[in-house]
């Protein structure tokens, strides 16, 4: 059960705060407060989806492994989305994994319980459809960063995403993990980093990673970032994430 949060309090998922009041009260007894930990696995590729999780601080990476061994980003899921989507798209298992690269907390849900509580409502399958539709341009939309954009735009992409999805302005974040995350070799990651840091827009030190100009990065990523939070908003409206800067408008 949800618990540590006042009755007023909206939910700290974007999610669950868009669903009708009467949805969020059935399903609420049935969330659970849990830690979201580094590298801990939310569901793996090819086997059944046990539990939904609602993100409330954190991101999550979908990620797809190939038969060599090597994996990459094809999505990430923060405190606007859930983990799960195959359940509300009628599968239970899916060939991604996904695990969390940013560690946070969440609330978790059994896939059966949510599963019967999406049937009972057409109202919360509404909200969840809509997500998945966002979801997947936001994949498309990063497909395309991947092969057009530049490595430093593309940082600046992923740290300004993470950035909306924390409540603080300092997160962990590996080098090996963030080169993981972008495609492309460690060293490229690391010169990306370091010019950054050079500028005065971020510190990075022994895997964590704080913003330190935040407009600064808006400009020097590529038009992904807005593209993506501005579709998200779009359909889902409701609270949004961070307001984009001016100079990025």
């Amino acid at each position: 059960m949800v618990t540590n949060r006042r009755a007023a309090d909206p939910p700290a998922n974007r999610l669950l705060d868009l669903l009708r009041p009467s949805d969020y009260a059935r399903l609420s007894p049935h969330l659970h407060r849990i830690p979201l930990d580094y590298r801990q696995f939310l569901y793996e590729a090819r086997k059944p989806i046990r539990f939904v999780y609602f993100i409330e601080t954190g991101v999550g990476s979908l990620v797809n492994t190939m038969a060599n061994g090597q994996a990459a980003e094809v999505g990430t899921i923060g405190s606007e989305g859930l983990v799960g989507l195959p359940l509300v798209l009628g599968d239970d298992r899916a060939p991604t994994c996904v695990y969390v690269q940013v560690p946070g907390a969440g609330l978790r849900i059994t896939a059966t319980r949510f599963k019967q509580e999406l049937a009972q409502s057409a109202s919360m399958r509404a909200v969840m459809l809509r997500y998945a539709h966002a979801f997947f341009n936001q994949v498309a939309q990063l497909a395309a960063c991947n092969h057009f954009h530049p490595i430093q735009q593309r940082t600046c992409r992923w740290l300004l995403m993470t950035h909306d999805r924390m409540q603080s302005d300092q997160f962990l974040l590996t080098q090996e993990f963030l080169a993981m995350m972008l495609g492309v070799q460690r060293t490229g990651v690391t010169a990306a980093a370091a010019a950054l840091q050079r500028e005065g827009l971020i510190h990075y030190n022994r895997g964590n990673i704080t913003i330190l100009n935040r407009s600064g990065l808006e400009r020097r990523a590529c038009e992904c970032y807005v593209v993506s939070k501005l579709e998200f908003d779009r359909l889902l409206g409701g609270r949004t994430m961070r307001k984009v800067s001016s100079a990025r408008r």
